[in-house]
């Protein structure tokens, strides 16, 4: 592992046609793991690799692929949205660091979107929020935002707009909901990267940004979240692991 760079695990997860997938090629194209752009509608995207995924463009099993940021190595595990397959989805959720989940902005939350969010606060994993497909003639990305604000809620946290990160009423937010974020708000009328990085590892504050993953809008901002805030879990100094999936290769080997 290069020097100084901390190591996490970050899965996507969505229900079903939000452009999950997308945005994980994507993020991997914008860091440099990958030279070319596969699609998930021509069958030859990089993450989706069974003969029944390329085929239903939908992702049955869950897949992991490298990434690496300025300050991270990032495991990125992009799982299924589709209902059918949600065991899949849940036993990659339990290993995760941190998790970005997508939304649609023509579809807004809908009730996958709730169940996965539901996981996530079950299993206490820090998430950041990505509204998608905000290029379509149908998107409504303020609807869209209200509807993540009202809807994907815990406890006193809450979801805060990251696209306004500079502005006062985004300190003024996570102010409103991190008592340490008011403290140092209160004091110098801004809110410190690290102080921001505790109250969303708290699951305290959700960030939230838009874009279009097709067109690489907010890639870049969502890589740059990641690898400010995200942060490995802390564990105790006994070794342990968490055997989340076990697959076979084409020569049969485990």
């Amino acid at each position: 592992m290069p020097e100084g760079k901390k190591r996490v695990t970050v899965g996507a997860a969505a229900h079903v046609d939000a452009g999950k997938t997308t945005l994980s090629e994507a993020m991997l194209f914008r860091a440099g793991a990958i030279r070319r752009l596969g699609r998930v509608d021509n069958g030859d995207s990089f993450m989706d690799t069974y003969k029944a995924e390329r085929e239903r463009g939908i992702t049955v099993f869950s897949h992991r692929a490298e990434l690496e940021t300025q300050n991270a190595l990032v495991t990125l595990i992009d799982t299924p949205g589709h209902v059918d397959f949600s065991c899949e989805t849940e036993r990659a959720l339990n290993i995760l660091d941190h998790a970005i989940l997508i939304v649609s902005a023509s579809d807004g939350v809908q009730s996958h979107t709730e169940t996965l969010w539901r996981l996530l606060r079950k299993f206490g994993v820090p998430t950041t929020v990505f509204i998608n497909k905000t290029d379509l003639s149908t998107a409504d990305t303020d609807k869209a935002f209200e509807d993540i604000k009202k809807t994907l809620t815990f406890g006193g946290g809450g979801t805060v707009d990251f696209s306004v990160q500079s502005s006062e009423s985004f300190f003024e937010e996570c102010a409103m909901l991190d008592d340490e974020c008011a403290s140092e708000y209160f004091d110098s009328g801004r809110v410190s990267d690290e102080t921001l990085a505790k109250a969303i590892n708290a699951c305290k504050i959700f960030p939230c940004i838009s874009g279009s993953a097709l067109k690489m809008r907010g890639v870049d901002e969502l890589l740059e979240l990641i690898d400010k805030f995200a942060a490995p879990k802390k564990y105790h100094d006994n070794f342990s692991a968490a055997v989340y999936k076990i697959t076979t290769d084409e020569r049969g080997a485990r």
